[in-house]
């Protein structure tokens, strides 16, 4: 009967823990590799998108005639330097399991996280109230209330506010006043204080910072995309109603209206509403089909800028408001996993924003083919050609490219001509997305 030495048995267990020990390992490295890969292409997707959002203002001009662009940039800029500035050290803790740069330099890299990210959120808030203006006031209202002055205004606001959030509480250890011990306690478990970068905030600051950066804004944006839906869907409906009223051409006719905006950022940007007037019972049907479309995409368009906005931020500023009360006890996996959530919508901002406009895909793609003047003539042919066209009147100080010959009198041309204007601007509002 063989019989096994004890030697053996524990040369077999050494063995099979060495086994286990190796596996451990090169799983251990295959995640931290996927991780790295994960993250890199995160960080590189932020910098070339907003990258390219700021150089196509800068090399065309016309994306430059549009005050809600500036806002567009100074949030490409911001969501740039979160790539720049943020991200890279956030994935370099998050890989290597600790901080190798300081104290000093862990709180400039949580101030500047705090405060780039806060002006992000600002200029999305900006964003929705630069498009209230435009499409719930008049032409001439929305002159008056976004002139130069209050865009630069508006713009310093999205910056300075952050500070008063970031930097000055956190420089000063405001926000750790009365949770002392527990970060202290934090910072020993992971070992020395040079290699952990704690950042824990007390009740207070955590209501404060939350309300300034995050709900104020969210219900801003709320209030004013439910009124630009509403405004939008009425114009909607205006115009079909004048559409009905004045369709009685010859049978077999297809009246058109077009309609430029000579503030609109993309000179082909034109708006044609198409009314079949063959007969009344036929008449409806392609006039609630069309209606059906464009509400459809309106309600997708706001849907997509308000769910991506919630979905990326919402789960880390409930947590960031729910933790102190709770004694600190969310785990710092679920912790990363809000931020890193938040930090992928500086990378989503140039697609929702820019990417979608068709004004900035064409210059775009004028930068990527560098220079190809394809691009380029395609908008001043298209500008030349509705110039030459048809005659331009001026309405609430937009210049505008009518053709209106299907409505019977001048009463319902200038309410038309009004009308169209404000669609435009719908237009304009939504078609970015």
């Amino acid at each position: 009967m063989d019989t096994t030495s004890p030697q053996h048995l524990l040369d077999d267990v050494i063995n099979r823990g060495t086994g286990e020990q190796q596996q451990e390992e090169f799983l251990s490295l295959l995640e931290t590799i996927v991780l790295i890969i994960f993250l890199s292409v995160i960080i590189i997707m932020t910098v070339f998108g907003n990258l390219l959002v700021m150089v196509a203002l800068c090399k065309d001009r016309h994306l430059r005639k549009k005050k809600t662009n500036y806002f567009i940039v100074s949030l490409a800029f911001a969501d740039l330097l979160v790539a720049l500035l943020v991200m890279p050290f956030a994935a370099i803790e998050l890989t290597t399991g600790e901080w190798r740069y300081g104290e000093i330099f862990c709180l400039v890299r949580t101030s500047l996280d705090v405060l780039l990210t806060t002006a992000s959120i600002l200029h999305l808030c900006c964003i929705a109230l630069d498009r209230y203006y435009a499409i719930c006031c008049q032409p001439l209202v929305y002159r008056h209330k976004m002139t130069p002055l209050r865009v630069a205004g508006m713009l310093s606001g999205c910056w300075l506010i952050p500070t008063f959030i970031s930097f000055l509480p956190i420089m000063q250890s405001w926000n750790a006043i009365g949770i002392e011990d527990i970060i202290e306690d934090r910072r020993s478990s992971g070992g020395s204080n040079d290699t952990s970068c704690v950042f824990l905030v007390n009740r207070p600051y955590a209501l404060i910072c939350s309300t300034v950066a995050f709900y104020v804004p969210l219900a801003l944006m709320v209030l004013a995309y439910q009124r630009i839906y509403v405004t939008a869907m009425t114009h909607v409906r205006q115009i079909e109603t004048l559409q009905r009223a004045g369709s009685a051409p010859v049978f077999g006719t297809t009246p058109v209206v077009t309609v430029r905006s000579s503030t609109s950022s993309d000179p082909t940007d034109q708006y044609h509403l198409r009314t079949a007037a063959s007969s009344s019972s036929s008449e409806h049907a392609p006039i609630a089909n069309s209606r059906m479309r464009i509400e459809t995409k309106a309600a997708k368009t706001l849907a997509v800028i308000m769910g991506c906005f919630c979905l990326c931020w919402a789960p880390f500023f409930i947590t960031n408001v729910v933790d102190p009360f709770i004694h600190y006890s969310v785990p710092w996996q679920l912790w990363t996993a809000w931020l890193w959530l938040g930090y992928i919508n500086s990378g989503l901002n140039p697609f929702l924003y820019a990417f979608l406009n068709r004004a900035f895909r064409r210059a775009f793609l004028v930068i990527l083919c560098c220079g190809d003047e394809r691009y380029a003539r395609q908008g001043s042919c298209s500008y030349g050609h509705t110039q030459r066209a048809y005659s331009a009147g001026s309405v609430n100080g937009t210049s505008m490219a009518l053709r209106l010959s299907f409505l019977p009198n001048r009463s319902y041309s200038d309410n038309g001509r009004t009308m169209l204007a404000n669609e435009q601007e719908s237009q304009d509002s939504l078609g970015p997305l």
